[in-house]
């Protein structure tokens, strides 16, 4: 049996790791892409009867971040897509941060989207980022426009006249053929018919066709825009746009009557565009199970919940409130930052909220603990680490014997204090100490620099000893990452209410190490 290949891991009296080619191999076998429990992000748009042929992709490397708009360019796609399979318009953004993923699902695909924030700066910054996106998108597509106008007479008396139009009908995958996922009841998939027959097109007629090709090319080519656009958006600074006006004259010269036309007209264009599907809400709140929803966003109705990167207990939270409310359709959570995750059975403290580990009935009753040091090996990036991009050992160095002063010099063995990114702004390590020191308010006057560096020299010799281990804690970086994913998806199979649910790699884990999806989908009532 496969348990009988692992057993020669560990010593069975010492309990030491005695094959690390075994662990790598054992490590590997209970890893999410060989465990075969997640379902193609391409079977999940076949099933949603998405045609993403087409799609282009993002110029990523201009002026936006590569990581974050492979995120939101893939990302974005999908939610759209399970929005219009649910039948809603509206979405909420949970921890939506800068605002990245909401602008661009407000403005790309005409959601109207409330992003949820618990950081007034970031939700500030997200309106400032979204007023900057809508000036710049009309600058945008009136310029596409303008081009596609100048096509369009060019192009108009060189189109043959089309015999006839075809309908092909659409031919729909289930969801799901895996069989592991058929506890609950297998999705209706309606298959979209199209019976249309062959028709003769008058030549009066061809200039009506060129005209519908047109606006689909139109469209295309505003998508290709908006992707532009949305590289821009971190690259601008807060005060690069200015608000102006058509005309320049001062305000303070208007005459009465000018200046309340100049209000109504206004207030016209502000209703207008409030009337407009396409609407982005960055939001202030700090999101619990407990949340309610509708005390947040006041006009709450039939929704999906997304999640980019929801941190620590969020994540949780977020499957938890899509599985209470009513109104919520669907959730695609994408979680991060497991080391912040509370644990029922670690500490066995107090807890005012509901813990973000375990989730599922089944690891409850076993009373399952991974513990904080399993959890901040979860956050490590194996594939980064696969194609070169080498873990920092040498601050990790820093950091290790930092502890050891910390514990022999002042007698602290726990602290909540935090140094931070303080080795990339330190000289040395004698600079890195006294500033670490100084972060966590422990008084380093009577600590003599050769102090220090004794330290340094002692433990210098274990370095490598030190990269090895971190090499090891990274290889089991996605076992441990499996026992949190299957923790949300096992919550998830254990509703009544939920018509699918799925783990889906989203990601190119090089570019975005936290790739994978917690995806579900509501039964829809019957009537």
């Amino acid at each position: 049996t496969d348990e009988d290949t692992f057993t020669n891991v560990f010593c069975e009296n010492s309990k030491k790791l005695i094959n690390v080619h075994l662990f790598a191999l054992a490590a590997k076998y209970y890893s999410l892409p060989s465990l075969g429990v997640c379902t193609p992000l391409e079977d999940v748009l076949e099933a949603l009867r998405v045609d993403n042929q087409g799609t282009t992709g993002i110029k990523t490397d201009e002026f936006m971040n590569n990581k974050k708009s492979h995120e939101v360019q893939v990302m974005s796609e999908l939610v759209d897509n399970i929005a219009n399979y649910c039948g809603v318009k509206q979405v909420i953004d949970i921890g939506s941060g800068k605002g990245y993923l909401s602008s661009f699902l407000s403005m790309q695909y005409n959601l109207k989207v409330y992003g949820i924030d618990s950081s007034n700066t970031n939700t500030n910054g997200a309106h400032e980022r979204n007023r900057k996106l809508k000036k710049h998108w009309r600058a945008y597509q009136s310029r596409g426009r303008a081009n596609l106008e100048s096509q369009r007479l060019e192009k108009a008396n060189d189109r043959p006249v089309e015999s006839e139009m075809k309908c092909k009908a659409i031919s729909v995958k289930p969801l799901n053929n895996d069989s592991s996922l058929q506890s609950q009841d297998q999705m209706t998939m309606q298959d979209l018919v199209s019976s249309c027959g062959s028709t003769e097109i008058a030549t009066a007629e061809t200039s009506k066709q060129t005209e519908v090709d047109l606006v689909a090319r139109t469209q295309c080519d505003e998508s290709k825009l908006s992707e532009e656009v949305l590289a821009i958006l971190n690259v601008l600074p807060a005060d690069a746009v200015e608000v102006f006006s058509s005309s320049q004259c001062n305000c303070d010269e208007l005459c009465e009557e000018e200046k309340v036309q100049r209000k109504m007209a206004s207030l016209k264009a502000k209703a207008s565009k409030s009337s407009e599907s396409n609407l982005y809400f960055p939001l202030t709140s700090y999101i619990t199970a407990e949340t309610e929803l509708s005390d947040i966003v006041t006009d709450l109705e039939d929704c999906m919940m997304v999640g980019l990167h929801t941190c620590g207990d969020l994540a949780a939270n977020t499957l938890r409130i899509f599985t209470a409310k009513p109104e919520i359709k669907a959730v695609c959570s994408v979680g991060c930052c497991y080391h912040l995750l509370s644990e029922q059975f670690e500490n066995q403290e107090e807890h005012p909220e509901a813990w973000g580990f375990p989730m599922c009935q089944y690891l409850k009753d076993k009373g399952w603990c991974c513990g904080r040091n399993a959890r901040m090996s979860a956050c490590l990036a194996l594939e980064r680490v696969a194609v070169g991009q080498m873990l920092p050992t040498e601050s990790l160095f820093y950091r290790a014997v930092l502890q050891v002063i910390i514990e022999e010099i002042y007698g602290v063995t726990k602290s909540d204090g935090h140094v931070g990114k303080t080795f990339s702004k330190s000289s040395s390590f004698i600079d890195y100490v006294r500033k670490s020191l100084k972060k966590l308010e422990l008084d380093d006057s009577e600590l003599p620099d050769s102090c220090i560096m004794d330290y340094y020299e002692k433990y210098k010799h274990r370095m490598n000893e030190l990269e090895a281990f971190n090499m090891l804690k990274v290889v089991l970086a996605p076992c441990i990452e499996v026992l949190i994913l299957l923790d949300r998806l096992c919550y998830l199979k254990e509703q009544d209410n939920i018509a699918w649910s799925g783990l889906v790699k989203l990601f190119d884990p090089v570019k975005s190490p936290r790739c994978y999806s917690v995806i579900a989908l509501k039964k829809q009532p019957c009537f």
